[in-house]
């Protein structure tokens, strides 16, 4: 099927779709990580002169000329593949809130990858997209689901990206806690020591192995003694107010166990779908991650299931990106 449409001069239109992702999962630091059904769109076409539209209040500040990420990295492609694309016209609707931990940037990086991918006819395999996804994010957690959805566990060794993608547990939905204020990728990585005991380290390895199983056998209940984290969830937290609360609280509440999502400050409740305690759940979470003051509204909660499914082609309809999110259609 054609992914492509034309754009109202006549030119080939390409619409990618891409989720938000949660990395790490509590033990599974810069390795572990799960798409989630929030999502962000880019719409690109050739043009003769680059123009941008920028759509939405998460893309306030993102610059609008030859800088922003999505004309570089659809250029890196282009080059990759030999082909030359020079000027582009290119929409961007995000739902993904900017620097919580919800993987706003790898979104882009991997949306930016798949249009430019698209509009030249699909030459570079997802292999491929996947190892320039994740030399331009850093480190894979967050571009594996975002590219290929699902869970993704994946290695890096700054040369080559490995993944093992898994089915999300049918029974698995997650409730995630967004603070309204930011917190930088940089800003908690920089919290983190250099070293870390090997009575630490083993501590993760083992339970990033039992959280691994568990997800990929269904067995929800062994969450809750396989989401620990010691490498940096407790460095962290002292920038999460509220965090350690819930990271001890949560599977007493109603949660089969909470992580960070990805740096922050976003936290992230794993629960059975089935369960009948997600209105307490709601009530400790939204208590818990408000700080002393502040009006318990400033956190929003939202219910996401794990996304199957990674970046997408869309094939557009006639109306424009802007369009169709005037009109509600984009979900």
């Amino acid at each position: 099927m054609d992914s492509s449409t034309r754009a109202a001069d006549g030119r080939e239109r390409v619409r990618v779709r891409v989720p938000a992702t949660s990395a790490n999962l509590g033990p599974g630091f810069d390795a572990l990580g799960m798409a989630l059904s929030l999502y962000a769109w880019v719409e690109m076409a050739p043009s003769d002169q680059t123009s941008f539209t920028l759509l939405g209040d998460h893309m306030r500040g993102i610059p609008a000329d030859k800088s922003n990420l999505i004309y570089t990295l659809a250029q890196k492609v282009f080059a990759e593949a030999g082909a030359s694309v020079p000027e582009l016209e290119i929409s961007m609707y995000s739902a993904i809130p900017l620097t919580r931990g919800l993987g706003s940037s790898a979104a882009a990086i991997v949306a930016a990858i798949g249009a430019a991918n698209a509009l030249i006819g699909s030459p570079l395999p997802k292999e491929e997209l996947f190892r320039i996804a994740t030399a331009e994010e850093g480190h894979p957690d967050n571009v594996g689901p975002a590219l290929f959805g699902g869970i993704v566990s994946s290695v890096w060794d700054g040369a080559k990206a490995s993944y093992i993608r898994l089915e999300p547990p049918e029974r698995l939905t997650t409730l995630v806690a967004i603070p309204a204020y930011e917190l930088s990728t940089s800003k908690a990585r920089a919290a983190l020591p250099d070293h870390v005991s090997r009575a630490d380290a083993v501590f993760n390895l083992s339970r990033a192995a039992l959280l691994t199983a568990a997800l990929a056998t269904g067995r929800l209940e062994a969450i809750r003694d396989a989401i620990d984290d010691r490498l940096h969830q407790p460095y962290r937290a002292i920038l999460v107010p509220g965090l350690e609360r819930v990271l001890r609280e949560a599977a007493d509440r109603g949660a089969l166990g909470a992580a960070l999502s990805g740096a922050g400050p976003t936290a992230i409740a794993f629960v059975d779908r089935e369960s009948e305690r997600k209105a307490e759940l709601e009530a400790f979470l939204r208590e818990a991650m408000t700080p002393d003051g502040q009006d318990r509204d400033a956190v929003k909660l939202l219910w996401l299931d794990p996304s199957a499914t990674g970046l997408e082609i869309v094939t557009p309809g006639s109306a424009s990106l802007e369009e169709d999110l005037n009109g509600g259609l984009l979900r």
